[in-house]
């Protein structure tokens, strides 16, 4: 992976973070560096899920593609939320 793919995934992964969090209801209680990671695992294994589908080159904008992303991230931010808050709690 070159420099601007690193930059790139970065960029991605954080859009990608903040769009789950915007669509899950209610406040979730991780930080923001948690949801950026989340966002570029999510971009990373909807891309590749993307490319074992066939979808991940289309012509124009990959929307399969963006919404296997952003699904991802959602269920990872649920999942990291509701982990924070149960290791807060103890």
């Amino acid at each position: 992976m070159h420099v601007t793919g690193i930059i790139s995934a970065i960029i991605v992964g954080l859009v990608i973070g903040v769009l789950a969090r915007l669509l899950i209801p209610g406040r979730q209680n991780i930080p923001i560096w948690l949801t950026i990671v989340i966002g570029i695992i999510a971009a990373l294994i909807g891309t590749a899920i993307a490319g074992g589908l066939g979808v991940a080159n289309t012509r124009g904008i990959d929307w399969i593609e963006l919404i296997i992303q952003i699904v991802l991230a959602i269920i990872g931010v649920l999942l990291a939320s509701s982990l924070y808050a149960r290791r807060r709690v103890s």
